[in-house]
Parts: structure tokens; C-alpha cells; sequence
């Protein structure tokens, strides 16, 4: 196969943890051509999409990746089997704007995710149309709004709408001083609605991210904040740690599959704390790396073996068990 990844560039990567990386070796093994390029690499001639693209070849030494480019040539995306889109948010105009372009692509040519739905689905709004399994939730620029909520349930999270690894987030206790200017501050910083979120005491225990392949879980890890820390992300220094998909999280996730496969969103990694579901993370899930090395699994294998069905299917290629 020829693969294109819409990626961050290689120097900003962490290497340990990256999720594309581990995904990009693996095809490698695998014999296939890997590409590579960004959003500002991306062209739309007529209907017709286009990228700078590089070749790679990867090149693993222990946790390390060194890195082979090739020459940059502008390539029409529809010769490439499949089309990864996986750099990180902010989700922004950028971002959205990548998946307008790449519609022209799906379905005729597998990306991955569905670039409508990523657009569609925001992980931390998406999230609101399955009520009955989430905590009570706010998104508003209301500020008397927001000091309701905050009066109603005592202790609240606050979240901007289009961040990634915990950045932005904070609490805030009905006996706070100055809960009026804390909230101006967010608003003023973000200039949008915030999320407003019920805080849930089990975050001292953590939460759980749980990885989804075409709507099955497939691993989890538990991730536990440091001490005097509300953020359990791994970039706010939270710990991974080996857990088990429980029942609760089971019917989370049998809950939200006919949604997810019906959008193709494909690669989805889901965040529980306690009993809730609290964010549905489809822009560049990450989770991986951390999750092999607590389970002694592969899951790249399993990511790819999917995949290459999924094109064999496509081609009418008969599959033998």
C-alpha cells in the first residue's frame, strides 16, 4: 500500500510516546510506502487534492526513530491507498480547513478518520449527545451561567473547548474568592464558550483512556495525576498505569460504537472517569505506545490488520480464516 500521513513535523514529535510513529513503523515492516506532509502542504486543484509529499523511512534504535526524507513532490492524494490524518489539535481554522479538503477524498480514497466527521465531532462537544453517560456539563460564555452551574453543583471543572493534554484546564470551589475574575480570565483568554463541568472526586484515583478500532475497544490505560494536580494527562506529569476495561466501561463503549462506526471514525480513544465518558477524542488519539508497554501487547499489529482487510474487502479480494 501507499500510505499518506498528515502529521506535525518529525522534530516536534516525542519520540517515547507518539502514536503515529509506532503506526508509521509498523506499515513500514509491513512493505508499504510511507508519506508524510502537513496541512500547508495540502492543495485543492478543482476537485482534486494534492500534497507535498516526502518519502519516508524510519529507521527504530531502541525508543529512538531517525528519519530518511526523500524528495518533496506534489502528488494527487486519490493514488494513495489511505490517508492518515494525524497531527494534533488545536482545532482550528487550520485544522477545520484540512478536512474540507479532504472530503474530496472520502470515501473513494480511505482517510482516516472520516475528515466530515472529525469536524463534526469535537471531543469535548460530541461528547453531550450521549447525556446518560456523562457528568452534568455547562458549555456557555454566559458568565452568569457559569456562576450558576458553579453554584448548583459546588465544585466545577473548567475546560477550553479546542485544547489538547489538559492545557487550560483548571477547578473552581463555590468558596473561591474571586470566582467572578477567574471566569473573565477564561473567557477573555479563550474568546469562546467554555465547558463547565461537574468535578468528579474520582479523578484522584484518575481516568481512563480506552483505545477503539473501528468501534471495539482494543486497550486502556489508567492515567494518575501527581499529587495537588486535577489533570490526570501524561503531559501534565500523570502516571500510566496497567488497568482493566470494566463492566461500566463495556457498556460506555458498546454505547457509542453504532455512532462511531456509522461516522468513520475508525481510531478513537475515550475518556472515563469513574462511571462517566467525558471526552470522545477522534482528532489524533493518542494512547498507544503507553498501552503496549503495560500489556506486553502490539496494538499497531491489530490497527493494521484491520485495516488491510477493510482495502481487501474493497477490492473483492476473497478473505480466508
Amino acid at each position: 500500500m501507499q500510505i499518506a500521513i498528515q502529521m506535525d513535523p518529525l522534530d516536534k514529535l516525542h519520540q517515547e510516546s507518539d502514536s503515529s510513529l509506532i503506526l508509521a513503523n509498523e506499515a513500514q515492516k509491513r512493505g508499504n510506502k510511507i508519506f508524510i506532509y502537513q496541512t500547508d502542504q495540502l492543495s485543492l486543484i478543482n476537485d482534486q487534492v494534492f500534497a507535498l509529499l516526502n518519502p519516508l523511512k524510519l529507521i527504530k534504535k531502541k525508543n529512538k526513530y531517525q528519519f530518511k526524507l526523500g524528495p518533496s513532490k506534489n502528488i494527487n492524494l486519490s493514488k494513495m491507498d489511505i490517508v492518515l490524518m494525524r497531527q494534533d489539535p488545536p482545532f482550528n481554522l487550520n485544522y477545520i480547513t484540512a478536512t474540507y479538503i479532504l472530503e474530496h477524498l472520502y470515501p473513494k480514497t480511505i482517510v482516516i478518520n472520516n475528515p466530515e466527521s472529525v469536524r463534526n465531532a469535537p471531543e469535548k462537544i460530541y461528547v453531550t449527545f450521549f447525556k446518560h453517560l456523562m457528568p452534568p456539563t455547562l458549555i456557555s460564555e454566559n458568565i452568569n451561567q457559569i456562576k450558576k452551574f458553579v453554584k448548583q453543583y459546588k465544585e466545577v471543572i473548567i475546560k477550553p473547548l479546542y485544547e489538547k493534554g489538559g492545557k487550560g484546564i483548571f477547578k473552581i470551589n463555590l468558596k473561591d474568592r474571586n470566582i467572578t475574575k477567574k471566569i473573565n480570565t477564561a473567557l477573555k483568554k479563550e474568546k469562546l464558550p467554555v465547558i463547565s463541568q461537574k468535578y468528579l472526586s474520582e479523578i484522584k484515583e484518575g481516568d481512563k483512556r480506552i483505545v477503539l478500532f473501528d468501534g471495539n475497544p482494543v486497550g486502556a490505560m489508567a492515567r494518575i495525576p501527581t499529587k495537588k494536580e486535577i489533570r490526570a494527562n501524561l503531559s501534565q506529569g500523570g502516571i500510566a498505569q496497567k488497568c482493566s476495561i470494566n463492566k461500566r466501561d463495556k457498556y460506555i463503549c458498546k454505547q457509542i460504537k453504532p455512532w462511531l462506526k456509522k461516522n468513520g471514525l475508525f481510531f478513537a480513544g475515550i475518556d472515563i472517569i469513574g462511571k462517566y465518558l467525558t471526552e470522545i477524542n477522534v482528532t489524533s488519539p493518542t494512547g498507544i505506545v503507553e498501552i503496549n508497554q503495560l500489556e506486553n501487547t502490539n496494538l499497531e499489529k491489530e490497527f493494521w490488520n484491520l485495516i488491510e482487510k477493510k482495502i481487501k474487502k474493497r477490492h473483492g479480494i476473497k478473505l480466508f480464516s
